[in-house]
């Protein structure tokens, strides 16, 4: 009998541990999504034969291609630059290509599957902003490795960097039909882009890093701001939740249109970029189509608490142009939830190792001789709580005056 309850606080002083590394793991969850792979279908074409490659003292660098659209292209853009500043080669993974090259006229080539897995690739983690070390990266095959976005890397390479990110002709012509016919027969129209990120990212901010997304609010003050400023104002909204825009932005003055929800992510990007301006909320979609459109792009600053785990991995003044206008996120709904959550969190884990230490110590390390005093004890203690009269009773008429 001691076997067996020694082995049930075992187990439950495995589970109290098991649930509290997953609590403070829950972090570790990735910034962006899990990349998904693009089901184009045809076989990308080798930039370059093998034997061409170069494998002299200059190498050949090329980065991890993890996330989506937007991810993908701070990934390029980081690899761009940093081979250029240190003396060598980029080429990129045939994933990523599989991205880019249907929808820009990229330059970088491809590296050819076969030889990925045989070259001796050194792998080298990047923060998601630029820092002085990296100007240096010592060695030839270098395998850059992050969700890297931050204009940082690349900024004083922008015109190069748009060039690379210029959309194929029959991406733009189809764009810009699209534009000219919800402008109709207006004059001297300023187009605005706005894109808003819900999707995964409504449970990620609130669950995991303690943030938001962009609310109501939010969008009819960057959007008045807009109104205010230029006349013959069209605001072309493009979501991945685009039923709660439609229900969420007012469209009363009839300057908002609605993108095609059937359009592809680099359709979408393509009509954010051939905007004037950009309101963004949420994620490296926005941010790119702030980068391309150029102009004037409004962003949500400060869109999670300041002890969020995020803040680790993220600093705004490397994600945002300096010259961008931030308005600050209401971030009331998730200090609620804050306050709420970790009060009850305390109490699990100093209840678990209470009761751990409880079954042990009075169930297990208790003589047998004992085990009925204590049974006894709990009865009368259960019938004083819940019956004091039975009690009362049953006691000499001397001592019931004194309960």
């Amino acid at each position: 009998m001691k076997m067996s309850l020694l082995i049930l606080s075992c187990v439950a002083v495995t589970l109290y541990f098991i649930f509290i590394y997953t609590f403070m793991n829950e972090n570790k969850v990735p910034i962006y999504p899990e990349n998904h792979e693009d089901e184009s279908g045809d076989e990308l074409e080798i930039e370059q034969d093998s034997a061409s490659l170069k494998t002299s003292t200059e190498g050949i660098w090329t980065i991890n291609s993890i996330g989506r659209l937007g991810n993908q292209m701070g990934e390029y853009a980081t690899l761009y630059a940093l081979a250029k500043l240190n003396g060598h080669q980029a080429y990129i993974l045939p994933s990523m290509a599989n991205y880019l090259s249907p929808l820009y006229k990229i330059t970088l080539p491809t590296l050819h599957e076969s030889l990925i897995e045989k070259l001796p690739w050194k792998p080298y983690g990047l923060h998601d902003w630029m820092d002085d070390r990296y100007r240096k990266i010592a060695g030839d095959y270098q395998m850059l490795l992050g969700y890297t976005c931050s204009w940082t890397f690349y900024h004083h390479l922008r015109e190069e960097i748009l060039r690379e990110f210029t959309f194929h002709d029959f991406i733009m012509e189809e764009t810009n039909a699209y534009l000219r016919r919800i402008g109709g027969v207006r004059k001297n129209v300023t187009f605005v882009g706005v894109h808003v990120r819900r999707g995964d990212y409504i449970h990620i901010m609130s669950k995991v890093w303690k943030g938001v997304v962009a609310d109501k609010k939010y969008l009819e003050k960057a959007m008045t701001y807009f109104r205010h400023k230029y006349k013959n104002v069209i605001f072309v909204v493009t979501s991945n939740g685009m039923d709660w825009c439609k229900q969420n932005i007012n469209n009363s003055k009839g300057d908002v249109f609605f993108s095609d929800t059937s359009n592809s992510p680099g359709q979408d990007l393509s009509i954010l970029a051939h905007c004037n301006h950009t309101i963004m909320t949420i994620g490296t979609f926005g941010y790119w189509a702030g980068y391309l459109a150029g102009g004037e792009t409004i962003f949500l600053n400060n869109f999670t608490l300041p002890d969020s785990p995020f803040l680790k991995v993220f600093k705004y003044e490397a994600a945002f142009l300096p010259e961008w206008i931030g308005f600050p996120a209401d971030l009331s709904a998730v200090e609620i939830q804050n306050n709420q959550i970790w009060p009850i969190t305390v109490a699990i884990v100093l209840l678990i190792p209470c009761l751990c230490c409880l079954v042990y110590f009075i169930i297990i390390k208790i003589p047998p001789e004992r085990v009925l005093f204590f049974q006894k004890g709990k009865h009368l203690i259960r019938r004083y709580f819940f019956s004091r009269s039975i009690i009362t009773d049953k006691l000499p008429p001397s001592t019931q005056n004194r309960f």
